[in-house]
């Protein structure tokens, strides 16, 4: 079998793997994109894209709650999942084909297939032998089922897209944003829900603020949360599940158990030990600061290496890899600070730098939290009510910002701008010196005393 030779072979056609290929074809490189599944990966098929479909609906039914307190003569019959999953998958269908159209624009040759090395120059797909002096592994991550008895009787968030009809009831196993995003859609869309957490809140990766006012929200909507509860056993009987907990605790009834436990990198079948390359502690493929591997030629960017799981992320540090590697930028590279990230719950969350006990770890005594809590403007006529909570963390005398946490109605649109100025190094005397925009809930964020 003849080698058929690349300038470079993203392997995975999810969004870094994506970006890597483009950008480097855009440079003269022959590049190639291997992919077994749908093109865009997670974010297009199983994530971002689907999920803010869904958010949306969800949003949707919100609203029409709200209506009837603005004069609006509205009924609301539900939601119907099958009309709103068929519309959501022709979606994502076309962002398939735009994908692969794209491809074929820039010259980038797709093959279908899953990969794997041979050696660290040298991969086989679909049949055929390709090498490169440049191999980006950019497979991304896949969802966790626990080694649990009856696990499989769960599904997971991929399971969540899949679903044809929806569950009437939900539990969802986990305390991280997927859990809570899913949760929230799930419930809003008429679903009773009930979320079961290992410690006694949510979003533990993230400033204690917000996962506090979060699990308050999501009980006053009248989700359930189950504190201290360590999955043991799931169980099936009659199309119900059960799920059992390590004290012994048995929660019956569900007609859907969704697990929300974390990703793994989706590394299985590309045998890395072919190619030298090395995982870390958590079986994430290592990289350092430029994504590396410790194999020269070989390197990896996005879910697969464990480092902030975002869509930007990944197509960021997939470009710079390239304007390194053909556009002579030596030191260009993606800097892990300062990412804005999203939460899509009900309210939505905003997040960007240091949470404050990450802060008072770095800085200690010349940390200083200003805070803002009230209920949106919105909600003045309506009989639900949601909260808005925000906090900034500043450091030293100048008070420069070095977080900025927001849960509330606006908080996914209002945080962008105010991550450019925190990452420019805007200070605290910025925010106040800035002319507030009245009435929003943005207008906090510059007014806080």
């Amino acid at each position: 079998m003849a080698n058929q030779a690349f300038d470079l072979i993203s392997v995975g056609g999810g969004s870094g793997g994506l970006a890597c290929a483009q950008r480097a074809a855009e440079y003269g490189a022959k590049t190639a994109v291997i992919e077994p599944h749908r093109l865009g990966g997670t974010c297009v098929n199983v994530g971002c894209v689907p999920k803010k479909v869904m958010w949306n609906a969800s949003s949707i039914a919100s609203a029409v709650a709200d209506a009837v307190d603005y004069g609006f003569a509205v009924t609301a019959r539900g939601n119907d999942w099958r009309v709103l999953k068929a519309k959501r998958d022709a979606y994502i269908a076309r962002l398939n084909a735009a994908y692969e159209r794209n491809l074929a624009a820039k010259g980038v040759e797709y093959v279908r297939g899953a990969a794997r090395f041979l050696d660290s120059h040298t991969l086989e797909a679909h049949g055929r032998r390709m090498t490169a002096p440049h191999i980006v592994i950019a497979t991304g991550g896949i969802p966790t089922v626990p080694a649990l008895p009856g696990a499989a009787h769960g599904i997971t968030s991929d399971g969540f897209f899949a679903l044809e009809q929806r569950p009437q009831r939900v539990a969802i196993i986990g305390s991280g944003y997927v859990a809570c995003e899913l949760a929230g859609m799930f419930h809003e869309l008429g679903s009773d829900v009930e979320v079961f957490i290992r410690k006694d809140h949510l979003l533990t990766h993230f400033d204690a603020m917000l996962g506090k006012s979060l699990m308050r929200e999501m009980r006053t909507q009248g989700m359930i949360i189950h504190e201290h509860v360590v999955p043991a056993e799931l169980r099936e009987a009659a199309g119900f599940r059960t799920l059992v907990g390590t004290a012994g605790r048995e929660f019956s009834g569900f007609d859907c158990v969704l697990w929300a436990v974390g990703r793994t990198a989706n590394v299985a079948g590309l045998d890395l030990a072919a190619a030298g390359v090395a995982l870390d502690a958590n079986s994430f493929v290592a990289t350092d600061g430029f994504q590396n591997t410790n194999v020269a030629g070989v390197y990896a960017i996005g879910d697969v290496t464990g480092r902030a799981a975002l869509t930007p992320v990944a197509i960021a540090a997939g470009r710079r890899l390239s304007d390194r590697l053909f556009d002579g930028k030596r030191e260009r590279r993606l800097e892990y600070s300062m990412i804005p990230t999203v939460i899509f719950t009900h309210p939505p969350i905003g997040a960007v730098g240091l949470s404050e006990s990450e802060a008072r770890s770095k800085y200690g005594d010349a940390v200083k939290v200003y805070v803002a809590d009230f209920t949106p403007m919105y909600h003045a006529l309506t009989t639900r009510k949601t909260h808005t909570d925000m906090k900034l963390v500043c450091v030293g005398p100048e008070e420069k910002i070095v977080g900025c946490h927001i849960i509330g109605a606006g908080a996914d649109e209002m945080l962008q701008g105010f991550a450019v100025a925190i990452r420019m190094g805007a200070t605290k005397s910025d925010f106040d010196d800035t002319v507030a925009i009245h009435p929003t809930s943005a207008e906090e964020l510059v007014t806080m005393r």
